[in-house]
């Protein structure tokens, strides 16, 4: 059957990773809607967490307890984002998130940290579409500022991204990653139980 015969809605070409556009089957009025909940997060004061806390319930697909986002936050839906318990966003966490991100408990995200979901064709003639690849980042992961990671990527349990580091492809749990492209420099070891920072102890 063509797919003429059998045509996919943008949304079914979202989700399984084809080229898409997003100017119909109301997408462009849920994004709309999540420029006004997340100007409202971005305009409340320091003093306003409680309303912070019920804009993210609103915000995000799902969110957990004892999270904390720092104003600017900047997505093009929410609704895709799943975040999990204690989760911590530093200032500009920008989502591209056409598709699901999932972000585990306990991950720590520096300042300027950009995750998303969709790029486009190689090619001028197709670039005017988008595709879509989720991403998904373990537990206990921090994110250093400035970082960058990209669609279809999964980020394991444990592991750091340095500061600056541009994530195009997969990064195990429990290991220390830095770069451009990002790439694993060492495994997570007893002497970062003993160490802070160089020869920093923690005491």
């Amino acid at each position: 059957m063509s797919q003429e015969e059998n045509p996919m809605t943008q949304r079914e070409r979202i989700a399984s990773g084809k080229l898409f556009t997003d100017m119909s089957e109301g997408l462009p009025e849920e994004r709309l809607r999540a420029k006004e909940q997340m100007y409202d997060f971005n305009h409340t004061r320091p003093t306003e967490i409680e309303k912070r806390h019920e804009l993210m319930k609103e915000m995000f697909g799902a969110v957990g307890e004892r999270c904390w986002i720092e104003p600017p936050i900047y997505f093009c839906y929410g609704i895709n984002v799943f975040i999990g318990d204690m989760v911590y966003a530093n200032f500009n966490l920008s989502l591209v998130d056409d598709y699901k991100i999932i972000i585990g408990n306990r991950v720590m995200f520096g300042p300027n940290v950009t995750i998303a979901v969709t790029g486009h064709p190689i090619d001028p003639t197709h670039r005017g579409y988008m595709y879509a690849l989720p991403v998904t980042i373990g537990e206990n992961v921090w994110v250093g500022a400035g970082a960058v990671i990209c669609p279809g990527v999964t980020i394991g349990e444990n592991t750091v991204i340095g500061a600056g580091s541009i994530v195009t492809k997969d990064i195990p749990a429990n290991v220390v990653a830095a770069g451009n492209p990002c790439k694993v420099l060492r495994e997570i070891n007893e002497q970062d139980r003993i160490y802070y920072y160089k020869d920093r102890k923690i005491e």
